[in-house]
């Protein structure tokens, strides 16, 4: 029990306080840059503004997988968008996504430029773009689709719904808790029913789907998210782990996961990404150097 009294919703909500949670420096109830900054242009034709969050690495693992691929076309300047630092508020980054939500991506390939937001949208433009990793035949490529839309609307309730609550909220809320970490384990016995007969999402063949899941679901049955992998007895989901484990083994996908992330193991990050050659000199190296010289 309890002597806290029950919250009342007003008649009209107003902000009148920060809520305590972690984010709460960078939350706001309106939309629209916070200060006049422009972007970056490096010399590829893609520009990738980003950090390495789940959303953000299934950009990095996808053009990462073309350039495999042969796709020259594929190369990218990977830009890094510290959310913390309030940079998706600033007005470059605005006018690719009015959304301020990383990445963005901007496409200089034809006569004028594209954006693209929305990590979804991207995988799929950049799969249309080249040809990769959406099947050709209606059916396996409808069910692709299917699983990526699926996980565009499932996270929110992994991520802002059980990741809030049980890692980031001022306090434990136990209704909260309980209700997203039922979701989330209803969302990991959705995919592991899946993957027990099926190599992959689609099927047979690794598409955009596992590239767009992998990131959010891979790195929680691993228990790489919230410290929750005891909590949430992700080893009971036997499927998600052999197909996580199988697409964390592709090259692209460990070059993608470096991309833009700045926590973790030194080794394990390349704070931005100009060029192939990055993953072996580092590119934080070189603006660490220069920033002390």
């Amino acid at each position: 029990m309890t002597d806290t009294p029950a919250y009342v919703p007003p008649k009209v909500w107003t902000r009148n306080k920060e809520n305590g949670g972690q984010f709460a420096s960078i939350n706001r109830p309106i939309a629209g840059p916070t200060h006049d900054k422009e972007l970056p242009v490096g010399r590829h034709p893609l520009q990738l503004y980003s950090l390495a969050t789940p959303n953000g690495v299934k950009v990095t693992v996808m053009l990462e997988e073309l350039l495999a691929l042969g796709h020259k076309g594929a190369e990218y300047d990977a830009w890094l968008i510290r959310i913390g630092n309030g940079d998706q508020f600033g007005s470059g980054f605005v006018a690719i996504n009015p959304n301020s939500k990383i990445p963005a991506l901007m496409d200089r390939s034809g006569p004028e430029p594209i954006r693209v937001f929305e990590s979804g949208s991207i995988l799929l433009y950049l799969a249309e773009k080249f040809g990769a990793f959406l099947p050709k035949d209606i059916k396996t490529r409808t069910e692709a689709m299917s699983w990526l839309f699926w996980q565009m609307g499932s996270a929110p309730y992994l991520g802002g719904g059980f990741g809030h609550f049980y890692a980031y909220a001022p306090s434990k809320i136990e209704y909260a808790i309980d209700r997203f970490a039922m979701e989330t384990k209803r969302q990991l016995d959705v995919l592991d029913r899946r993957l027990a007969d099926n190599e992959y999402l689609a099927g047979n063949e690794y598409t955009i789907a596992d590239i767009a899941v992998w990131p959010w679901y891979g790195a929680l049955a691993k228990g790489l998210v919230y410290g929750a992998g005891e909590f949430l007895s992700v080893q009971d989901y036997k499927n998600v782990q052999r197909w996580t484990d199988q697409i964390a083994k592709r090259p692209a996908v460990k070059r993608g996961r470096m991309v833009n992330r700045v926590s973790g193991d030194p080794a394990s990050q390349l704070h931005e990404r100009h060029d192939a050659s990055d993953f072996d000199t580092k590119t934080q190296d070189k603006i660490e150097a220069a920033a002390a010289s």
